[in-house]
């Protein structure tokens, strides 16, 4: 087994682990937010919604990895790199949108302080 084929294993598992995140995620949110339902709590939409954000989150960085690691490994040829910067561009501005869903703010915002000063 050559260097390109492992490293294309690898990349093919941690694509399939960044899938995995996200479907796992949906279900594990959408889970919770039907008991939530079905013990009629207030609030469900915005932890729902949250859950689903992370995992989502998690499963784009993990996508991104698989990516780069392929890409620099196997082709790195300028078309190549090309194309995952586009990707990379648009994964991270879709990681930027949803952390401004989940937080309220952007990733490089301070958090709030809560200690009640």
């Amino acid at each position: 087994m050559e260097f390109t084929d492992v490293i294309e294993i690898v990349g093919k598992v941690i694509d399939g682990a960044g899938v995995a995140a996200i479907v796992i995620g949906a279900l594990v949110a959408s889970f919770a937010a039907v008991a939530k339902l079905v013990r009629r709590e207030a609030s469900v939409y915005v932890p729902y919604r949250r859950a689903l954000g992370r995992s989502i989150l998690l499963g784009l960085e993990l996508l991104v990895a698989a990516d780069i690691i392929r890409t620099v490994a196997i082709t790195p040829t300028l078309d190549s790199v090309a194309v995952l910067a586009g990707i990379v561009l648009i994964r991270t501005f879709l990681s930027f949108s949803l952390e401004l869903e989940i937080s309220g703010r952007w990733p490089w915002q301070k958090k709030p302080d809560t200690a009640g000063d």
